[in-house]
């Protein structure tokens, strides 16, 4: 895999840098010498916050609040992971989510000093895809389902237009299913992780889907690895490990690993026109990054229950 390069006085803004994938962006981020400043709509109490990383609290749907945040602040990286996962249906609050998420980018791309601006890194959603058959790949139509999956498509192509319009540096990464040591309760693998050492009956799918896991690690080295390739800009490329496993197969795991739990398989429906068969063609990231995920799937799965052990 190539290794990323930066000068030391490099400056990166991480929008949603508070989040589960952008504290793990920020860390490694200054351990390879950069300026980090992190955006965030709350704000980050001192106990949470890391070391030499400028914290900026402001929503970036306030497109005044944003300029006035920005205005004075100049920018060589900045990497857009701002915005919630929300599946809710338009009329059920989804109007909100597309307003976050596009609003909000449109709004950052028009409050931030482009003037040394090398790279604009944008994290997409393999929900994006909707129902295409897999293995899903870049030069497929997306078929959004949902407002958050349109926002996430609208947000592609907004960034994809500047740079072929203006030559803004953009580039769309998009993943899969990304997990690891500290991500929210609430997401999949931490919440069949806490049930296994509850070892009280809790209630999951079928888990007949074929999902694409992609430990945070390895986003974290793609990630920083697309800041600072010059030769990707325009581009819209899948991260994710490109072997697909079932729900099922997954929640098995886990049990197997924390040696207890009780799923009961079906208790919960798949979600309205879901994707049974989600995994990605990675050829491209392989191709224009020299990238591939490095961490296997029962090795992060055993790292992720560790820390949650250790965290209780």
């Amino acid at each position: 895999m190539r290794e990323s390069s930066n000068s030391s006085n490099d400056k990166l803004l991480i929008v949603g840098g508070t989040g589960f994938i952008g504290v793990n962006v920020a860390e490694k981020a200054v351990s390879h010498g950069f300026q980090v400043s992190i955006l965030s709509k709350n704000n980050c109490p001192p106990s949470k916050r890391l070391k030499g990383v400028e914290y900026i609290t402001v929503d970036i749907t306030n497109k005044k609040d944003l300029l006035s945040e920005l205005k004075e602040k100049t920018f060589n990286y900045v990497l857009n992971l701002g915005g919630y996962v929300d599946h809710s249906d338009y009329s059920d609050g989804g109007s909100e989510v597309f307003k976050t998420h596009f609003n909000g980018t449109v709004n950052l791309v028009n409050c931030i000093n482009k003037a040394n601006l090398k790279s604009f890194v944008q994290i997409g959603s393999s929900d994006e895809y909707g129902g295409n058959i897999a293995p899903q790949n870049e030069s497929q139509r997306e078929m959004p389902i949902s407002p958050y999956s349109f926002s996430k498509t609208a947000v592609t192509h907004f960034l994809q237009m500047l740079y072929r319009t203006e030559r803004f540096p953009a580039v769309i990464l998009r993943p899969f299913l990304v997990y690891g040591a500290g991500q929210n309760d609430n997401r999949f693998i931490p919440n069949v992780v806490q049930g296994c050492i509850n070892n009280n009956p809790f209630p999951v799918s079928a888990g007949e889907q074929l999902r694409d896991f992609c430990h945070v690690d390895d986003i974290v080295d793609v990630i920083l690895l697309a800041l600072t390739s010059k030769d990707i800009y325009g581009e819209v490329i899948n991260i994710a490990s490109g072997n697909p496993v079932s729900i099922k197969h997954v929640i098995n795991t886990i049990v197997g690993l924390v040696g207890s739990g009780k799923p009961n398989f079906g208790q919960i429906d798949y979600r309205n026109m879901e994707n049974m068969i989600l995994y990605a063609d990675i050829s491209k990231a392989e191709r224009m990054l020299g990238w591939s995920a490095s961490v296997g799937l029962e090795q992060g799965l055993k790292s992720t229950i560790n820390s949650i052990i250790k965290n209780q």
